[in-house]
């Protein structure tokens, strides 16, 4: 990972108290204007990042998977939906099918996704801080401060 990447989310990490009085102040706006002032953020930021210099969201996190990714996936692989299940996915304390293990295993050595144009969702949508209604998702994005060094400057740029 870049170093200024990890600066970002040393930042975060140190930052937490600033970040959280940020997120209360957003959660008092109306949704659209959170949406306003976010997405903007998002476009900036995303100028100057490059996701394949850190692949942290790979490496520490893993998505949720929903039915659609798994037909999608498994076909893609040429394996059945239950086999794909079987070698990669687990279900999670929600019910939900996540990976059995982290770093994602179709992560390269070089960042890749080795599934890129059949990825989850999830994996498409992350960070979401482009999504509509960003006031619903201010939990998500604020424990996302802490893994994408896109969302550390986002909220440093807040």
């Amino acid at each position: 990972m870049r170093p200024d990447y990890q600066e970002a989310l040393q930042q975060a990490k140190t930052n937490k108290k600033s970040i959280k009085k940020k997120v209360q102040k957003l959660r008092k706006m109306r949704k659209g204007a959170v949406d306003n002032i976010i997405h903007p953020l998002h476009e900036e930021t995303f100028e100057h990042i490059d996701c394949l210099q850190c692949a942290n969201c790979c490496k520490t996190t893993g998505p949720l998977f929903t039915d659609r990714d798994i037909a999608r996936i498994s076909k893609h692989l040429n394996l059945k939906e239950a086999e794909f299940i079987a070698q990669y996915l687990r279900i999670d304390e929600d019910q939900d099918f996540v990976l059995q293990q982290v770093p994602c295993p179709f992560l390269g050595d070089d960042n890749y996704c080795g599934i890129y144009d059949v990825r989850p969702k999830a994996c498409a949508a992350y960070p979401h801080t482009d999504q509509v209604n960003q006031i619903g998702i201010l939990a998500l994005t604020t424990k996302n401060a802490a893994i994408c060094p896109a969302v550390a400057s986002i909220f440093e740029k807040l």
